[in-house]
């Protein structure tokens, strides 16, 4: 195992006096527990959005704290979910007054532990609503979630959300976006190799010099099939046809073309990806409005790609438009 770490035990806390050091002018750091928040938090009167996640996916979910995303993120430990204590205290420290919105990818320990800080704040009269993402079609229930998994998505409905609950509007209106989000995306990944999680030391499945899984989980889950290495082409065909099928896309749609790299893979490939996803979908007659392409949602160093489409409107469009000023992602601030 060769990474930049000092001692495997200390990469989460490390990497996070690392993000408080080279961007705490947006947000604050805090230890025992660990979560991320925005530097101004809480903002009085607005929805306050908080998600987590095992670490090891960065930019997600530290990267997306600031204006115009997230109020706060859990990081758990690497692939390994946060506990309840960093989600209460997270919900705590963000709270502006207008209600706190969890944005919970579909594992199960993120979903279990989630639900129950949300039953502590309430407690403490903080009022909350979770929303599910589950948009993964590559697998209906998989080794670490009942039903699909949360993956690309997340991070398009932690944008949109963020504009919507920057405007000030409602607990309810903010977590029916998300839903709808939800409900109008979806991804699927694939894997070239396996990545190594620095307390384990070795890869975390096999995969042979002229094979790929197609169908991969951001953490090494298996996938709907093993295959013979193909061209760019024939994966984006694997992946996105059963996108566009789910989704019912038609002639005449626009959507967002998210091409995310699962870590390894180089932004040359990334284009590759897009430029036959963009060819795909103009064959259909589906129009790419706006797209995002880049290591946004990785699995540490593993070597592939994931693809989502999100099915826009004008509100999707404009909330995605929407100004946001994030160590991950910034444009418009």
């Amino acid at each position: 195992m060769k990474k930049l770490i000092n001692n495997p035990e200390d990469v989460v806390p490390d990497a996070l006096q690392g993000m408080q050091a080279a961007h705490g002018d947006v947000l604050r750091v805090m230890i025992d527990p660990h979560y991320l928040c925005r530097a101004d938090a809480p903002v009085q009167g607005k929805v306050a959005l908080v998600s987590g996640g095992g670490s090891g996916h960065e930019p997600m979910h530290g990267g997306f704290v600031g204006p115009g995303m997230l109020d706060a993120a859990c990081p758990g430990e690497v692939f390994t979910s946060p506990t309840p204590d960093q989600m209460l205290e997270a919900t705590k420290a963000v709270d502006g007054g207008a209600g706190v919105l969890h944005i919970v990818k579909n594992y199960t320990g993120d979903v279990l532990n989630f639900e129950m800080a949300a039953d502590l704040a309430r407690e403490e009269n903080i009022e909350v609503e979770a929303v599910v993402i589950d948009d993964d079609v590559a697998v209906q229930d998989s080794l670490y979630t009942a039903g699909r998994r949360g993956v690309g998505a997340t991070v398009l409905a932690e944008k949109v959300c963020g504009g919507a609950a920057e405007e000030k509007r409602s607990l309810k209106e903010v977590a029916d976006l998300c839903r709808k989000v939800n409900g109008n995306g979806r991804s699927m990944g694939m894997a070239l190799t396996s990545c190594i999680v620095p307390a384990a030391g070795a890869p975390t499945f096999d995969l042979g010099e002229d094979e790929m899984e197609i169908g991969i989980g951001i953490h090494g889950e298996p996938g709907r099939e093993r295959i013979s290495l193909a061209p760019a082409r024939e994966v984006v065909e694997r992946l996105a046809g059963p996108i566009v099928e789910d989704l019912s896309l038609q002639q005449g749609d626009n959507v967002l073309a998210f091409v995310n790299s699962m870590g390894g893979t180089p932004l040359i490939e990334l284009y590759i990806v897009f430029n036959e996803l963009k060819k795909l979908l103009s064959g259909r007659g589906v129009n790419i409005a706006r797209n995002l392409i880049g290591p946004y949602i990785t699995s540490l160093e593993m070597a592939g790609c994931s693809i989502t489409l999100l099915k826009l409107d004008d509100e999707l469009t404009r909330l995605w438009d929407a100004p946001v000023s994030t160590p991950g992602l910034t444009w418009g601030a």
